[in-house]
């Protein structure tokens, strides 16, 4: 279609993998001795085969799909699944093996830190350069200059060269560089780590920007709050494949289900000498954004009548605590006093103060400030998805994660059983 600006069909990557000895190195002996080995099995042997040290590695393999001018896909997957070599194919910087990509527009690609930018050269200098390279004219460069060192923040560097820059620094100068330039087609790989969670945010804000302008991009990173917040449609790798091509929240949700697939958790052994959480469930919860809460029962054990905390930490898909609840620790009249056996206890919380993205629950059992009982890490998970059109979401002050807040827990339902 016309309006199709990134089209790849059976693209694959091989790459030939050479594996050797053990040693930490090989000296010239060793070479020499190596080949008399190897004519010597050879004269003994004629019909043996000299062992090949060499493999194939395929980080692509048959990856097919089409992306449309305004888009903004996100493009996900762990360490080693191909994100980055289908980027640096679709920037042009490696050819494929196999299959065939077609790009219509102007491209402009943030692969790693100060990608395209020469070391001796000033910040300045550096701005006119990428700009030629994007295929921009000196005056449309002039045009965006002051932008860019605005947004870069890097006015007091600017006639300095940037192999003295630190790495936020060249970040951001080179982000700003390829988001003013006004590429049709903007390639944005997990670079925005570098930079603080005020940048990132700019970044983020500058990003959806382009794609409103009508301009496509494309965006890796393992941040999947950021992936939801900023990408309708995401691509997942594994391995490298392209296993899902789906909205955001379906996308992200199917990515995170191997490491994250928890909606109930069993212990099958436990020391019955002191309380333990002996099993947690997430039972369902409302469909609405804004009154939406999370339920959860748990099945904690005391081999004595006990007063205990149960304290909840809800950890984002990057591994940084954004919420805290307890049954007990916070608020005393909801400390928990239980039985000898299984005690059955139900609690919930509202998830309308979370960012849309994927999250991981923690519980502790405690008695506060004085002992420490059980916990058991990452047991549940949920994902909060968009509100209805026109819903209001608390996204960036908190998807990144910085800080925590407390979850006030708006139901406290305590069953005890024998």
């Amino acid at each position: 279609m016309s309006d199709t600006v990134i089209q790849v069909e059976n693209l694959g990557k091989k790459y030939i993998i050479g594996h050797q000895q053990q040693e930490r190195y090989t000296a010239l002996r060793d070479v020499i001795a190596n080949k008399v080995k190897s004519l010597s099995t050879f004269i003994q042997n004629p019909k043996s085969k000299i062992q090949n040290y060499h493999e194939e590695f395929w980080a692509l393999k048959d990856v097919s799909f089409e992306i449309k001018q305004g888009d903004r896909v996100g493009i996900i997957g762990r360490n080693g699944a191909g994100k980055s070599t289908l980027l640096k194919i679709l920037s042009r910087i490696t050819e494929p093996t196999q299959g065939s990509i077609k790009i219509k527009g102007r491209v402009a690609s943030l692969l790693e830190v100060g990608t395209g930018f020469h070391p001796e050269l000033t910040g300045r200098e550096n701005i006119y350069l990428n700009g030629a390279i994007l295929g921009m004219s000196k005056a449309e460069i002039q045009r965006k200059f002051d932008e860019i060192v605005a947004f870069a923040e890097v006015e007091k560097f600017l006639d300095t060269p940037v192999k003295r820059y630190s790495s936020g620094m060249y970040v951001r100068l080179a982000f700003a560089v390829a988001a003013h330039l006004e590429p049709e087609i903007l390639i944005v790989d997990e670079v925005l780590a570098v930079g603080d969670a005020a940048f990132q945010k700019k970044c983020l804000g500058k990003m959806e920007d382009a794609g409103k302008e009508g301009r496509t991009v494309l965006f890796v990173s393992h941040n999947m709050s950021a992936i939801q917040a900023l990408c309708k449609r995401s691509l997942v790798l594994s391995l490298g494949h392209l296993v899902v091509d789906a909205n955001s929240s379906k996308a992200v949700k199917i990515y995170l289900q191997d490491s994250l697939n928890s909606n109930s958790f069993e212990r099958k052994k436990f020391n019955k000498s002191k309380p333990q959480i002996i099993s947690v469930k997430l039972l369902q919860s409302s469909n609405d954004y804004i009154e939406s809460n999370i339920f959860v029962e748990a099945n904690i054990f005391s081999p004595t009548e006990k007063t205990i905390s149960l304290d909840i930490r809800v950890k984002d898909c990057m591994g940084i605590v954004v919420g805290f609840g307890s049954l007990g620790t916070l608020n005393p009249k909801q400390i928990l006093n239980l039985n000898t056996g299984i005690n059955v206890i139900s609690f919930s919380f509202p998830i309308n103060k979370f960012a849309i993205g994927s999250y991981i629950m923690s519980l502790d059992l405690t008695l506060p400030d004085v002992e420490f009982f059980d916990r058991v890490e990452e047991c549940l998970s949920f994902d909060v998805n968009r509100p209805p059109t026109n819903g209001y979401i608390r996204v960036l002050n908190q998807s990144w994660g910085y800080g925590s807040f407390e979850i006030p827990l708006n139901k406290i339902d305590c069953f005890i059983s024998d």
